[in-house]
């Protein structure tokens, strides 16, 4: 298997993920480990294995951007670092929308955000705890605006 077969398998994986933390519902537990465990622990398996048979082998390294971009000049180790993000994403995008579910921001608001997550990452995650803020304080007070209530002798 070459390392853009492994891409284009990995992206498949976090597509199915991040597909499922848009659209899918999140009322069945067993679907909300998908994109919270399941893929991101798969993605994780096949990073861990590109690093521990590659890393030694590479060259470059961590100390200067120099050293970064020798690195990430073989291939294998570029698509380590690229699965190290989705994988790392998709954890904390399932870990946000779970957030968002919980102080009652609504799935559709969740659909223009999550992408940013996935794109952007802290950038995304910032919007979306920008987003978690202002529903906390100005969803709050809409929440206590009463809901209309049926009229007498209107069913219910």
């Amino acid at each position: 298997m070459t390392p853009d077969d492994l891409f284009a398998c990995a992206g498949q994986i976090a597509l199915v993920g991040w597909s499922l933390l848009i659209l899918g519902p999140r009322r069945f537990a067993w679907l909300n480990l998908l994109p919270a465990l399941v893929l991101p622990a798969i993605l994780s398996a096949l990073y861990a294995v590109l690093v521990l048979t590659r890393f030694a082998a590479g060259q470059g390294g961590f100390g200067s951007l120099a050293d970064v971009r020798l690195l990430f000049s073989d291939d294998w180790l570029l698509l380590a670092g690229w699965i190290h993000y989705l994988a790392f994403d998709l954890m904390i995008g399932a870990r946000i929308a779970a957030r968002l579910d919980r102080v009652g921001v609504g799935r559709l608001l969740q659909a223009f955000l999550l992408p940013f997550i996935f794109l952007f990452g802290p950038l995304g995650a910032l919007i979306a705890g920008l987003a978690e803020g202002m529903h906390r304080t100005f969803g709050a007070a809409s929440a206590r605006i009463p809901s209309l209530k049926p009229l007498a002798g209107e069913p219910t």
